[in-house]
């Protein structure tokens, strides 16, 4: 097993603790070990006991569960609990608002063991008879059950690549001789994802097929041909992969891309000049005769266009904008000089700030902000104003161990129900960076919520919007804001917006980055980061920033920090 899928077992592990209301230390056992195993580089499935014991968080137990999942594929005490609960009851554990005390009582009270069941009753009503309970939480937990049926098949950004990544990998050792690209969604680099679509230009046909159909994930074959075949995965994916000769190469990756109306338009642009065009090349129609095709290039430039990048093709004025040279140079990874929020072990980080700074610097980083969490979020130990002064002081002390690398000291404040912060001003003052981010008070209405991020922009020492939505794909919907608004007064304030490149928030979407940048508004791509392998999430924060037509001169961090120091609100004299 891989480590994603020894994972996922550990992870569901605690979950069906949680629903029989085990001992919180077992449960933040498996749930802590979860999450180590996803993110440790090496398979875990290799260790040996000792290697496994010597992982922070994994002990005696946990690394036996750990080898049995790797020699077996299985776990005993994983089937045992299994049996205690229907295995639909998982499902109810994604739900926003549903806790694991919530669903051990409605399985009791109300026999309930699946999203549909949950549906049912609060339909029904009977969801708002129980103690505690109500219409209001009954009507949530309707919502939150037709959103998650709705994202029923969707799978994260980043979740997706890793699957892919490893379809290519295989792939690719059966048959040297071909080439396989990612394409459709993906390539696009949609938020989340259906299905995992790949190109195979080139190559065996048969030999690859027979090896794609092949791959230890499989659990079904929905199709199988020499051009074209479809598998059912592990894990909920489908993928399809097609193929074709290389001269049809730039056809088929343009085709296959899409999305659906950026092609629609493209094609009728072609029937409008007189071709035909398809996955295998742009033909004329009057003799059939072949125009483009082999790259992608080269069937934009036959179309009167510039070539125009594969996040840009949503049919949002991408074709207008080519035709006319206006099209961005989109930022790239590649310009981040830094990164402005991430956490560590003085707040909810899983790693010392020395670690961290050590990874910032094999990344090349010139400069980082430590952002621990501010005190009211207690279950992530956040810091008073006399902690955080402190660690800030830690924190400028590091600053000429790593060459190269400036350590900002600075702070994820929460933004209070009423719209104050969290620390004192005094406090925010000292620090050289504030984020200012929501964490609780999630139900407040639309005007409650906006009225509420617009005094938070007030205080004078926010320099970053955090995560300004709030949202968390395919588990919670994002909090109930004039968007316009904020950003808006987001402006006015000299206050960025962050692109939050955790894989489950990626908030700012790519439409708010569109509606910020129309709004003049600066954007930050930062990792929040809790330990050093989600350092490199940049890369999704990246995407939305490329999807909503970003350019580097749309992004504060890349900038140097010459450049950035002065750009920050605290120095720019905002009121």
């Amino acid at each position: 097993m891989d480590n994603s899928s020894i994972a996922q077992v550990l992870g569901e592990i605690a979950d069906l603790l949680e629903i029989k209301g085990e001992n919180a230390f077992k449960i933040r056992a498996y749930r802590s070990a979860a999450e180590t195993v996803a993110v440790t580089g090496d398979a875990v499935a290799r260790m040996t006991d000792a290697q496994l014991r010597g992982i922070p968080g994994i002990g005696k137990d946990l690394a036996a569960r750990i080898r049995e999942l790797a020699e077996t594929g299985a776990s005993a005490y994983h089937r045992g609990l299994l049996e205690e609960f229907p295995p639909t009851m998982l499902d109810l554990l994604r739900l926003q608002g549903v806790g694991p005390k919530t669903v051990a009582r409605l399985h009791a009270t109300l026999g309930i063991a699946s999203l549909e069941d949950l549906a049912a009753a609060a339909r029904a009503g009977r969801i708002r008879a129980m103690p505690g309970m109500g219409a209001k939480k009954e009507a949530q937990i309707l919502k939150a059950v037709e959103d998650r049926q709705r994202d029923q098949g969707r799978h994260l950004l980043a979740d997706t690549a890793t699957v892919s990544d490893e379809l290519l990998g295989h792939l690719r050792a059966h048959d040297a001789s071909a080439e396989f690209l990612p394409v459709g969604s993906l390539r696009r680099g949609r938020e989340t994802c259906g299905d995992i679509d790949i190109l195979c230009i080139g190559g065996d046909g048969e030999a690859v097929m027979a090896a794609f159909v092949a791959h230890p994930r499989v659990e079904r074959v929905l199709g199988q041909g020499d051009t074209k075949s479809s598998v059912r995965l592990r894990g909920g994916f489908q993928a399809d992969l097609r193929r074709v000769e290389p001269e049809s190469r730039g056809a088929a990756m343009q085709y296959f891309t899409g999305s659906k109306a950026h092609n629609i338009e493209l094609r009728d642009r072609a029937l409008q000049r007189g071709y035909r065009l398809n996955e295998y090349g742009l033909f004329r129609l009057d003799d059939a005769a072949r125009v483009a095709g082999d790259t992608e290039e080269g069937i934009y430039s036959a179309l009167g266009l510039r070539w125009v990048e594969p996040e840009l093709r949503e049919h949002r004025g991408e074709l207008q904008a080519s035709e006319q040279g206006t099209l961005p140079a989109l930022v790239t990874r590649a310009d981040l000089r830094g990164d402005l929020h991430m956490h560590t072990t003085e707040s909810d980080g899983r790693e010392p700030l020395e670690v961290m700074a050590a990874a910032a610097h094999r990344l090349g980083y010139e400069y980082i902000a430590i952002t621990d969490h501010s005190k009211s979020l207690a279950m992530a130990n956040g810091l008073d104003e006399r902690r955080a002064l402190e660690h800030a002081g830690r924190v400028r002390a590091l600053n000429g161990h790593f060459e190269g690398l400036t350590l900002l000291a600075g702070i994820e404040c929460d933004i209070l129900g009423d719209g104050s912060l969290d620390l004192a001003d005094d406090c925010l003052a000292e620090l050289d960076i504030v984020v200012a981010s929501i964490h609780s008070h999630f139900s407040q209405d639309e005007s409650q919520m906006t009225d509420r991020v617009l005094r938070a922009l007030d205080c004078r020492w926010v320099d970053v919007l955090g995560h300004p939505t709030g949202r968390r794909l395919l588990q919670r919907e994002g909090l109930r804001l004039r968007m316009d608004e904020v950003m808006t007064h987001a402006v006015s304030r000299g206050v960025a917006l962050e692109i939050n490149s955790q894989v489950e928030r990626l908030d700012l979407n790519d439409s708010h980055v569109r509606l910020a940048l129309d709004k003049g508004a600066t954007l930050v791509v930062s990792s929040d980061s809790h330990f050093v392998s989600a350092l490199d999430w940049v890369e999704w924060g990246i995407r939305m920033a490329r999807r909503g037509w970003a350019t580097r001169h749309d992004i504060l961090n890349t900038r140097s920090l010459a450049e950035l120091r002065p750009l920050l609100r605290r120095h720019r004299g905002a009121a």
